[in-house]
């Protein structure tokens, strides 16, 4: 049994702690490894609990605003009065002035998950077919699919630190707009878009970059949002496939070393003439 000798805080979203490592050979060592911490965050709506995520500690109100977007519960950003965390008490406060739009699901379960895609969401085929198809014209180079994604592992700093979290990264044809990552997939998302939502980004010009598994509800988030074109690393489902193709969005796949797959909506990914 390994003694906790170190068993002690690096920073508010790591833990350090003593293992044995064994190697093939049989032979044994005590190292200090690094692990995520795993925080337990519940979000209140206008006062009315709705959903405990396990999550990263860090940027909750931007988490909490994404999972309610997605949810259907914040339809604008004129509804969102205010957002506050207490990080202490792994709390988020969100008002609305939609204040009787709760869907009568969300109060009959309290659901616990880690925002992989598993527990969390309530949305049914009701959202599918309320999500409008997205028409944007945003046309990107193959070598901008590949610096994107050669951004997100270089930022990857907690990835690298504990091997134990999901990236994502919101980036135009021009620039880096925002990079975050937790353990979670669909909450490391969910960052990005409640920052979009609540700084009024328009979506049709930007692109979002995943280390995660592309699911149909991976897609279906960043379809509501209305961004043309999602890629990843990771592979797609064939639901995720199929409601692409039918709501217009650009779909990448398998985005490693100088190659990728583009499932469908080939026509945003073009060589410049």
């Amino acid at each position: 049994m390994v003694d906790n000798i170190d068993n002690t805080t690096v920073d508010f979203r790591t833990v350090r702690r003593s293992v044995q490592r064994w190697t093939r050979e049989g032979k044994k060592e005590e190292l200090s490894d690094c692990l995520v911490r795993e925080f337990s965050v519940t979000i209140y709506l206008n006062e009315q609990e709705i959903v405990t995520l396990l999550c990263t500690p860090e940027y909750l109100e931007d988490l909490a605003v994404g999972f309610l977007v997605f949810e259907g519960m914040l339809r604008s950003k004129e509804e969102l009065e205010s957002v506050i965390a207490d990080y202490d008490q792994g709390q988020i406060w969100v008002r609305s002035r939609a204040s009787d739009y709760i869907a009568e699901k969300t109060v009959k379960k309290r659901y616990l998950a880690a925002g992989g895609g598993k527990g969390t969401s309530f949305y049914s085929l009701i959202d599918v077919q309320n999500c409008n198809p997205i028409n944007a014209m945003l046309r990107i180079a193959p070598e901008q699919v590949l610096a994107g994604m050669k951004e997100l592992q270089a930022r990857s700093e907690l990835f690298q630190t504990t091997g134990g979290v999901h990236s994502a990264l919101l980036a135009s044809k021009e620039e880096v707009i925002l990079y975050r990552e937790d353990i979670g997939r669909h909450n490391a998302v969910d960052k990005i878009l409640g920052h979009c939502f609540r700084q009024g980004l328009a979506p049709g010009e930007l692109i979002l970059f995943t280390s995660g598994r592309l699911s149909f509800e991976m897609l279906l988030k960043v379809a509501k949002f209305g961004i043309p074109i999602l890629v990843s690393r990771s592979a797609p489902t064939n639901l995720a496939v199929e409601l692409a193709e039918r709501l217009g969005v650009t779909l990448v796949g398998f985005t490693r070393g100088s190659g990728f797959n583009v499932y469908c909506h080939s026509e945003r990914i073009a060589i410049a003439k």
